[in-house]
C-alpha cells in the first residue's frame, strides 16, 4: 500500500490534496455517461466535508502511467465492458497497492463488470456488504444501506464488494442504485430533493471511505 501512497498524494493535483478519476474502458459500453455527475458530488463535497479535492475529475485508461496517481476511480455505463489482460494486471495491482475502484451500476453494465472482476480477482466472488459496513456510516448514516434513486426493473438497491488481499475494501459496487443520475442537476435527471440529497451523501460516504478506511 506504501506504492501508492508515495504516488498519490505529494502530485495527485497540484492545488488539491486529492484528484480523482473516471475510467475510460473499452468494449462499447458508455464510460462518458452522466457527465455532470462527478463535478457535481465533489462541490457536494467540498461544501460538506474538509476533504481538499480537485472540482474536476481526470480520466484515465487502465495502461496509463498516471493511474497510480488517483486514489479513487469511478467506472460506469450502461453496457459493455472490456479489459485487456493488461488492464486486468495493472487494475489488479492498483487495488492491491492501496487504490480504491467505485463501480456505478447505470443500468445494463452488470453481466459485463461481473465478468471483467471475476478476471481481476479470481479467487473471490463479489458480496454484499452488511448494512453496519462503515463505508454507509462514515459521514453521513444509511442504516437501511445503498439508497435507491432510479427504479429500473424493481430490484432493490444492493452494495457489493470485493478486498485485497489484507482484507481492505478496494471495490465498491452500487448496484440497482443509480447514484451517477442522483448526483447529475435537477435540469439533468428529475430527482426529488430528497432522493439527490441522499444519493450525494452517499457519494460522500463512498469518497471518503476510500480516503480513510484503514489500510488507506
Amino acid at each position: 500500500m506504501l506504492l501508492l501512497c508515495l504516488l498519490v498524494w505529494p502530485c495527485a493535483a497540484q492545488d488539491h490534496d486529492v484528484t480523482i478519476a473516471r475510467i475510460k474502458y473499452e468494449g462499447g459500453g458508455d464510460w462518458y455517461s452522466d457527465e455532470q455527475s462527478l463535478p457535481e458530488l465533489l462541490a457536494y463535497v467540498r461544501t460538506h466535508t474538509l476533504l481538499d479535492v480537485a472540482p474536476r475529475p481526470a480520466i484515465v485508461e487502465l495502461t496509463s502511467d498516471k493511474l497510480f496517481m488517483f486514489p479513487y476511480l469511478y467506472l460506469t455505463g450502461h453496457g459493455n465492458v472490456v479489459f485487456t489482460d493488461d488492464e486486468v494486471r495493472r487494475l489488479h495491482q492498483y487495488l492491491e497497492h492501496g487504490g480504491f475502484l467505485h463501480i456505478d451500476d447505470n443500468y445494463g453494465i452488470d453481466a459485463a463488470i461481473r465478468r471483467e472482476l471475476a478476471r481481476v480477482f479470481p479467487d473471490q466472488a463479489l458480496v454484499e456488504l452488511p448494512f453496519d459496513h462503515a463505508i454507509y456510516h462514515t459521514h453521513y448514516s444509511f442504516p437501511s444501506g445503498l439508497p435507491k434513486v432510479h427504479q429500473h426493473d424493481g430490484k432493490p438497491s444492493q452494495g457489493f464488494g470485493l478486498f485485497d488481499s489484507y482484507g481492505r475494501l478496494c471495490v465498491f459496487y452500487s448496484y440497482e442504485s443509480d447514484l451517477g443520475d442522483g448526483w447529475e442537476p435537477t435540469t439533468v435527471h428529475d430527482n426529488p430533493p430528497e432522493v439527490r440529497e441522499k444519493a450525494l451523501q452517499m457519494g460522500t460516504n463512498i469518497l471518503i471511505y476510500a480516503m480513510l478506511a484503514p489500510g488507506n
